[in-house]
């Protein structure tokens, strides 16, 4: 038995020997719990009869980098953050100081921290035994196995925190301190898959913890008891937009002291969750408090890959009304999404923030639970349907003139299984507005000033349904205003009040080409400005004459009219002028252009092949001709031309307007206003609402 014990303890070490060996580490040989010569031992009494080092004489001996130590010392302190859940990456400090820990494992070294039953948190106190080192600079443990830790768990003193439900924390004010109960429905997770945070619910709402601590240590089913602090969050960058809009920002909880923790699975409670539609949801005014709270909605949950990401979306029934998850992890935390993807789905959806801009807030989602429940469509609802997300979001509320708008009659939906659903209109003054019917359309003119009520009125199957919108319509206003050459020709910092039709959109700013008989020069406005246009309709602009060009470099930069308004719309949809268009040039002319001359006021109707490169970390789209002549389009990201996919290696003759937004000094980049094809021209639309 003896000889067993004595081979059993030889095995023992040699394992430990063997491990360390792996770690790229010199074992000293000793085994944890042996009392190690050491420099400045500091005894503690969390864990008598070690002798450790401080962490300042830690940060001493990993030296210069490059720099690993052979022998391995012991160390205590006090966990600050676990920076990663997976390997036990974490920040320790004492009196003297902290230090990162780049890996954690267990008391043989043969665990890592994901793997370990019991295991250190935030607030813990530890003892470690350790090699140490200095990485590319940074000073640090490395290869630490726990020998043993002293939990503070529920220490904390939260005497002046108050129980809660969790709706009465949604109202309450920022920054009060609260107790709430309840169930992990979901977790949220940062870059690298690291947990940051999740949606808590009770039997009366849900609210976002924020709080990659506790993140790490739940479960979705988990129930906990939580003390924390309310607030509202918003990006520090987009404060200012969210302003505007009266956006408050994400309701949740954050500075989260973890109370108790039932490691149980249960269902989240459902019974109090709202009905609703992906629709009425993003329709929601960012004024109202609805972010982090659940909704119960039936909706078409949709994989869409892209080139080292995906992207996973919840559109309505219609198919097209919806927006795509957030994701900081490329997508890979939505993986589970993809046993849904093409289904019509009951998803308990939550609006996780929105995002701020000039344009307004945009609302990002989150799926907290899905499930596919064999959906049909109830086809007694094909009326209702058609008019809801078919009808009624074709009118504005007001009209300056007459924009002869194009109604949709006729609905058919194999996504629901239904065609052939009709829509019908009537006013009641026909003298303010009227409809007539050419070339089988449906068409609505604004013949005087005044306010009608436009009826919608669905049909399917023997079944109706109908809603009232109100229109008013009034007097055109009458502006003077100069031709787009004479913008063109103004001085720098000149305002211009300036008529045109509305071009091709611009790509990567917010704008279009204003085109008329004379030129044409590129618009920049505002989102919401943008939102009131479409292509093809006649408008007076007012904007400042300006050049896009860092100065000096000798090259001219960019023409276009800055910070422009709608003075006034006349709606209507025209063909824009072709008459300046620039023929019986090729790529190779656009890409010799001078670039001290400007050029960025002209358009040119060149063939071109359209080359799209996918890898799967990025696309690229580029212009080449059959001379192998390449020119590069400006733009953030290929997907802004996606519109040009279709046309993968085909020769087309195209209208494109050479730019210098970034003041290159090399060639003009170019912008696609439109390519022809043997159905006719195809327009860039990239910034118009549809």
């Amino acid at each position: 038995m003896k000889l067993m014990k004595v081979l059993a303890l030889i095995l023992s070490l040699a394992t430990l020997l063997s491990f360390a060996a792996c770690q790229g580490e010199e074992s000293t040989g000793k085994k944890p719990g042996e009392s190690q010569t050491t420099t400045n031992p500091n005894n503690d009494d969390s864990f008598p009869g070690y002798d450790v080092i401080t962490v300042a004489r830690a940060l001493e001996l990993c030296g210069e980098p490059g720099n690993l130590t052979t022998e391995r010392y012991y160390i205590r302190g006090t966990v600050t953050k676990v920076t990663n859940a997976e390997y036990g990456a974490m920040i320790i400090a004492d009196e003297t100081g902290s230090i990162e820990v780049y890996g954690t494992y267990s008391a043989d070294g043969s665990l890592r921290y994901a793997d370990m039953t019991e295991k250190p948190y935030k607030g813990d106190e530890v003892l470690l035994y350790c090699t140490l080192q200095n990485y590319n600079g940074n000073k640090e443990i490395k290869s630490a196995w726990l020998i043993d830790f002293k939990s503070n768990q529920g220490d904390a003193d939260v005497s002046d925190y108050t129980a809660a439900t969790i709706a009465e924390a949604r109202d309450a004010a920022e920054g009060a301190k609260l107790k709430l109960e309840g169930v992990v429905a979901r977790i949220t997770y940062a870059n690298g898959m690291k947990p940051s945070g999740y949606i808590l619910v009770d039997g009366t709402a849900s609210i976002y913890v924020y709080d990659a601590d506790t993140a790490q240590r739940v479960t979705i089913g988990n129930k906990v008891q939580i003390a924390a602090s309310k607030t509202y969050w918003i990006l520090d960058t987009e404060i200012g937009y969210a302003q505007t809009f009266g956006y408050k920002g994400c309701n949740q909880m954050e500075s989260v002291t973890l109370i108790s923790l039932d490691n149980g699975i249960y269902d989240f409670d459902k019974s109090w969750i709202t009905e609703s539609t992906v629709k009425e949801m993003l329709d929601t005014p960012v004024t109202e408090d609805i972010t982090t709270q659940i909704f119960k909605v039936n909706a078409l949950v949709r994989k869409a890959p892209g080139s080292g990401f995906v992207n996973y979306y919840f559109n309505d029934l219609d198919g097209t009304t919806g927006a795509y998850t957030y994701t900081q992890c490329n997508g890979s935390d939505f993986a589970w999404l993809d046993a849904f993807d093409g289904k019509i789905c009951t998803v308990y959806l939550t609006i996780l923030n929105a995002k701020s801009a000039n344009a307004g807030c945009v609302y990002r989602v989150l799926p907290v639970a899905v499930s596919y429940d064999n959906y049909v469509f109830d086809l007694n609802g094909t009326a209702k349907h058609v008019v809801k997300y078919y009808g009624v979001d074709q009118f504005e509320a007001s009209y300056g003139a007459n924009p002869e708008l194009v109604l949709t009659t006729s609905v058919s939906s194999e996504l629901l299984g239904f065609a052939g659903a009709t829509i019908s209109y009537s006013s009641s003054d026909t003298a303010v507005i009227d409809f007539r019917t050419e070339d089988g359309e449906t068409i609505m003119d604004c013949l005087t000033a005044g306010t009608a009520d436009i009826t919608i009125t669905g049909s399917y199957n023997g079944t109706t349904y109908s809603e009232t919108v109100t229109v008013t319509v009034t007097v055109p206003e009458q502006v003077d205003s100069v031709s787009v050459k004479d913008a063109i020709d103004a001085e720098k910092g000149e305002t211009v009040t300036v008529k045109g039709i509305v071009g091709p959109s611009l790509v990567n700013k917010t704008g279009f080409y204003l085109i008329d008989e004379s030129g044409m020069i590129a618009v920049l406005l505002s989102a919401d400005e943008m939102s009131t246009v479409q292509l093809g309709q006649e408008v007076v602009l007012r904007g400042t004459r300006a050049v896009n060009t860092k100065g000096g470099s000798g090259y001219f930069g960019q023409s276009y009219l800055n910070s422009c308004e709608v003075v006034a719309n006349y709606y209507g949809s025209h063909e824009y002028s072709t008459a300046n268009l620039i023929t019986g040039k090729t790529l190779k002319d656009i890409v010799e252009l001078d670039l001290a001359v400007d050029h960025t006021t002209e358009v040119y109707a060149v063939p071109a092949i359209v080359k799209v490169i996918e890898t799967p970390y990025y696309t690229s789209i580029k212009l080449v001709a059959s001379d192998g002549t390449e020119l590069l389009l400006y733009s953030s990201s290929a997907s802004q031309y996606n519109w040009l996919k279709q046309f993968k290696d085909m020769e087309l003759m195209m209208e494109i307007a050479p730019c210098n937004w970034n003041d290159k000094t090399d060639n003009y980049r170019g912008c696609v206003l439109a390519v022809y094809t043997e159905d006719g021209k195809i327009c860039n639309e990239l910034n118009f609402s549809n």
